[in-house]
């Protein structure tokens, strides 16, 4: 049966399957950008409430070190996630956006635990919000060289940042879309099955 109907002017009008599919796609969209907001909010507010000031040089480290297994935790988590979402690109989304802040807020923090723990480390002390936009102008490449490290630790740290940034984007991006492409390929086997004698028709996802 057909999705479609025509009116007098001989156009071809979305029937109520159609309608149903793209009002399902609209709504997924929603909320894949209210969670992506959410998880955004929230990992932001964290890094400005956790008590990053009372920790030691042992305590830094740790947390370096812990955020860093975090980002590959989360990041595994989520492109299980994508292969298994009836939306996969929409979740690639959602788990870009996690992996991303978390990579920045847990970098900011660092910027900002050496500054207090060794001061001079940076051309000037940092905030948690110099420490972050330090972390954000140095992932995007921009860097306008208002604030610069110039400790050791404080450069070999901004180094590491460079790096986890070049591999966020070369190696993690090729890793989502082939998540994302797994999903689409279960959801036409899915779909193929589906569409057997004795079962109903049905589509893979082709939002966006």
């Amino acid at each position: 049966m057909s999705d479609t109907t025509t009116d007098d002017g001989g156009r071809g009008a979305p029937g109520p399957s159609a309608l149903g599919r793209l009002r399902s796609r609209r709504g997924a969209a929603v909320v894949a950008l209210v969670r992506a907001t959410f998880i955004v909010v929230g990992l932001v507010s964290a890094y400005y409430l956790l008590p990053l000031d009372e920790r030691r040089t042992a305590g830094a480290s740790l947390l370096l070190v812990g955020g860093l297994l975090a980002v590959f935790l989360v990041f595994g988590w989520e492109v299980r996630a994508i292969t298994r979402s009836p939306h996969p690109r929409l979740r690639a989304v959602e788990g870009l956006a996690a992996t991303l802040v978390l990579f920045l807020v847990l970098f900011a923090g660092s910027y900002y635990l050496l500054s207090r723990l060794a001061p001079g480390s940076f051309s000037e002390a940092l905030t948690r919000t110099d420490a972050l936009y330090f972390a954000l102008t140095t992932f995007s490449t921009v860097g306008f060289g208002d604030i610069t490290a110039r400790s050791q630790t404080g450069r070999i740290l901004t180094m590491a940042q460079m790096v986890g940034g070049l591999l966020l984007f070369g190696v993690a991006a090729r890793v989502l879309a082939s998540a994302v492409q797994t999903g689409l390929n279960r959801q036409r086997r899915e779909s193929a099955a589906q569409t057997r004698p004795g079962a109903g028709p049905a589509e893979p996802e082709t939002g966006p």
